[in-house]
């Protein structure tokens, strides 16, 4: 089961876009490095930072009915660190929920940087879109652990469906109400991604005037979407063909090379280059 998530999102990855001639594709479990600098860094990290985590406490109020007082759950963001630390990445593609974690990643890396006397590891910088934050059908993230996500492998009725679904206006029950969808609606994010500019901005007007009404507008929407999946469905349909495995290996080993001279150095700062 687990081996056809790994493939399921590799080909989204491939989908979308992104090319392993430009970009390192891998799976993070087969690089063992990724656990190593995790563990060492959580040998530095006070509990408090984990804690004051605004994405932790998020998820704690929002899942209830799961058993989330584990070390991993809240030792999450370390991991997520040594990810990004262990490449000496010094931007990172992140949502805006994810910029909490970021700052953590710098607070570590300057805290082994002071410990260790050294500037060995960067503090990385978020690198935010137009619309660094996507909100799900409900308005808050979209989270596959909140049941309010859009996946790209969603068949268009059900992409239509869930669009539907968006918050709107709650001070616009009426279609002959005035809007105001800049600061009151939820779908209005999603328009600032599939609209153009000149769609966008003739939304907002009619919306204001109580010319265009909620349904009809996410009706517009969700063939927006739909459209724009369409390209990534077909664009999957011939990506199916290649031996993704193969691929994949490619960006395991380039990962591996990075991954493992970067633990060597590190161990050499920490007198843990012995060898028996």
């Amino acid at each position: 089961k687990l081996r056809g998530f790994v493939k399921e999102l590799f080909l989204e990855w491939l989908s979308v876009g992104l090319s392993p001639e430009k970009s390192v594709l891998f799976l993070q479990s087969a690089v063992k490095e990724h656990a190593e600098l995790s563990l060492i860094f959580s040998m530095i990290t006070p509990v408090a930072w984990l804690e004051r985590n605004p994405t932790y406490k998020d998820m704690v109020q929002n899942l209830q009915n799961k058993d989330l007082t584990t070390y991993g759950f809240l030792g999450y963001p370390v991991l997520q660190a040594a990810d990004i630390l262990i490449y000496k990445a010094e931007k990172v593609p992140v949502g805006l929920d994810q910029v909490p974690h970021l700052e953590l990643t710098r607070e570590i890396a300057r805290r082994f940087n002071y410990l260790y006397g050294t500037e060995f590891f960067p503090e990385p910088e978020a690198l935010l879109s137009e619309v660094p934050k996507i909100p799900g059908t409900d308005g808050r993230k979209m989270s596959k652990s909140y049941g309010n996500a859009i996946f790209l492998n969603d068949p268009p009725e059900v992409v239509k469906k869930k669009v539907l679904s968006y918050v709107t206006d709650i001070h616009r029950p009426r279609k002959s109400d005035p809007g105001d969808p800049e600061n009151r609606c939820v779908a209005y994010n999603l328009i600032k991604i599939y609209f153009s500019e000149e769609e966008r901005q003739e939304v907002v007007e009619d919306c204001k005037k109580a010319k265009l009404g909620c349904v009809e507008c996410k009706q517009r929407l969700a063939s927006k979407v739909i459209e724009e999946l369409t390209e990534i469905w077909e664009r999957r349909f011939e990506i199916e063909k290649a031996n993704w495995e193969e691929l994949l290996q490619v960006g395991i080993e380039k990962a591996r090379s990075i991954a493992k001279k970067t633990m060597e150095e590190v161990n050499e700062l920490l007198g843990f280059s012995y060898k028996f």
